[in-house]
């Protein structure tokens, strides 16, 4: 079964900048996994719902949601099965958890960022 882990949230200054990283484990399935699927980045501030801050698909293309652009950076590493997203220029409203999903595969745990003085 194939899990996905999210981690390098934390806390930063308005203005700061943090790198999540997304993981796929978990037996054969997830090896190479990344040449196949696709990998979306949500943010979920409070009780509102989750929100598709980032994606990128299996040819490599990429798509942000219009309050990330050109702050936000998706990539991937086909070779370790882990995807990353790169915030720059991060605000308050960027505040809340970040999750990582692979579209018919799985979600994973989520990650908190809080960007606060």
């Amino acid at each position: 079964q194939v899990q996905l882990a999210e981690s390098g949230g934390g806390l930063v200054q308005p203005g700061g900048s943090l790198r999540l990283s997304c993981a796929a484990s978990g037996g054969r399935r997830s090896e190479g996994i990344f040449r196949l699927y696709g990998i979306s980045w949500y943010h979920q501030a409070l009780e509102n719902p989750r929100e598709l801050v980032a994606a990128i698909y299996s040819d490599g293309s990429t798509e942000y949601a219009d309050s990330v652009k050109g702050r936000f950076t998706i990539s991937r590493d086909k070779t370790n099965n882990t995807a990353y997203l790169q915030m720059d220029s991060l605000n308050t409203e960027d505040t809340g958890v970040y999750y990582c999903m692979m579209p018919g595969i799985t979600w994973g745990q989520g990650t908190q960022v809080t960007v606060s003085s």
